[in-house]
């Protein structure tokens, strides 16, 4: 399974950056935007040029390759592929031309196109933000944010250590994957072969052993938090405080007018 290999879809990177300094909330915040501008595009293309040169600004800022950010479609690259083919095959509309009993509108290319655009750009700027953002960066900045709805009863400390947990479970339960899938293919396993139920019966050895491990990491992750005497986020406190600059405002102020300039673009220019 080489598509495992070398993945980064939600791993740390740690270096000196521009953006690696920000405070969690700015990032948090502007991959928002960015997210939700990109679904707010639905007329034209020029918008996705503009969040392209946006990807390019974050990734020099930050000090990472764009190859490495790329590198994060590969586990999901037939997800978007697979939806970028429902779009292509199942819009009605004006058709371009004819593949057997198969035909292909003009709306499903264009259709496609977007969404899968949509998809990879989604993709992308989550990641990025995630490759910028430490674990325990990650979990403040959510619960700063989500402190405002504590009035509310809502526990914000454990939703954000929760969604914390579950996006860095991700390249474990990858790079998980990936060994077991070296293990089985070591031992002379087939899954590359044979039709799609031959695929999925021959990944089932990968599948058992990667449930178990799960949760064996999980009860892992638990016995080491109540070692901690972790008890919630009453009373707790921080190491390193966030604190919001000019640096961070900027930043956030400069995101969200490439995000209105994005829309501007989609509504008013063909």
């Amino acid at each position: 399974m080489p598509f495992l290999e070398h993945l980064s879809l939600g791993q740390y990177v740690p270096t000196q950056s521009f953006v690696h300094s920000l405070d969690p909330r700015a990032k948090i915040l502007s991959a928002i935007a960015l997210i939700t501008s990109v679904f707010l595009a639905s007329t034209s293309l020029w918008p996705y040029f503009l969040w392209f040169v946006v990807l390019i600004a974050i990734s020099a800022l930050s000090k990472l390759s764009l190859k490495t950010i790329m590198a994060s479609i590969k586990p999901v690259l037939i997800l978007i592929i697979f939806t970028v083919l429902i779009n292509l095959l199942f819009a009605s509309g004006e058709e371009l031309f004819r593949i057997f009993f198969i035909s292909i509108t003009k709306e499903g290319l264009a259709a496609s196109i977007k969404m899968g655009l949509r998809l990879l750009f989604l993709i992308l700027f989550a990641n990025i933000t995630m490759m910028t953002t430490s674990p325990i960066e990650l979990s403040d900045g959510i619960e700063s944010l989500l402190s405002p709805f504590k009035r509310f009863h809502v526990p914000a400390h454990e939703f954000a250590m929760m969604m914390t947990i579950a996006l860095r479970f991700i390249p474990t339960l990858l790079d998980e994957t990936d060994k077991i899938i070296k293990a089985q293919l070591a031992r002379g396993a087939d899954l590359d072969s044979g039709n799609l139920i031959k695929r999925f019966k021959a990944f089932i050895p990968v599948l058992v052993p990667l449930f178990v491990i799960v949760f064996q990491r999980a009860d892992d992750l638990a016995i080491a938090m109540e070692a901690r005497c972790y008890r919630g986020g009453i009373g707790r406190s921080r190491m390193k405080p966030l604190r919001w600059t000019l640096s961070d405002g900027l930043y956030l102020l400069t995101v969200l007018l490439t995000c209105a300039s994005g829309v501007v673009l989609d509504k008013w220019v063909l």
